[in-house]
C-alpha cells in the first residue's frame, strides 16, 4: 500500500468519525431555530403594549441602569444578537460539512453496486443540508428583524436624552 493511499484512508476514517458530532449539531441548531422563532414570536406580541417593556430589551435595560452610556447600551443589543447571528451562519457550515461526510460511503456503495446503502447515505446527507439551512433561514430572518428593532429603540433612547 502506498504512502498516500494511507494517507486517503486515514482522510476517510477521521471525516467519518466527525459524521455523528456535524448531525447532532445540526440537530440541535435546528432545534434552537425553533426555540428562537418561538421566543420571536412571544418578543412580537409583547412589543405590542410599548408600556409594559416586555419586548424592548434595550429600555429594559436603560430602566434598571439610567446611567447606561450609548456605547453599553450598543454593546448590550450586539450581545443580544450574537446567538442568532452564529447560529445562521454556523448551520449552513455545519450543513454542508453534514452533506460531504456520506457522500463518501455513498459513492463506494454506488462503485460496488449496493442501491440501498447509496439511498441511505445520501438520505442522511440532503436531510442534513436541509434542517441546516431552514435553521439558518429562521435565525438569520430574526437576527435582522430584531436588529431593525434594537436600532429603533436606541433612537427612540437617544431622542428621549436629547429632550
Amino acid at each position: 500500500m502506498s504512502q498516500s493511499s494511507m494517507i486517503e484512508i486515514f482522510m476517510y476514517q477521521v471525516g467519518q468519525l466527525f459524521l455523528l458530532p456535524v448531525l447532532s449539531l445540526v440537530a440541535l441548531l435546528f432545534v434552537y431555530a425553533l426555540y428562537v422563532l418561538g421566543s420571536f414570536t412571544v418578543q412580537t406580541l409583547q412589543r405590542r403594549n410599548p408600556e409594559k417593556l416586555g419586548g424592548f430589551p434595550l429600555m429594559r435595560y436603560v430602566a434598571k441602569r439610567p446611567e447606561a452610556t450609548e456605547d453599553e447600551l450598543d454593546l448590550f443589543a450586539h450581545k443580544l444578537l450574537e446567538p442568532e447571528r452564529l447560529a445562521s451562519r454556523i448551520a449552513p457550515m455545519l450543513g454542508l460539512v453534514g452533506t460531504m461526510i456520506p457522500m463518501g460511503p455513498a459513492l463506494k456503495s454506488l462503485s460496488d453496486g449496493n442501491l440501498a446503502q447509496v439511498s441511505g447515505s445520501l438520505t442522511v446527507a440532503f436531510s442534513a443540508v436541509i434542517l441546516a439551512l431552514i435553521a439558518a433561514s429562521i435565525t438569520y430572518w430574526v437576527a435582522n428583524v430584531r436588529r431593525r428593532w434594537l436600532a429603533e429603540e436606541l433612537v427612540t433612547l437617544q431622542q428621549r436624552k436629547a429632550v
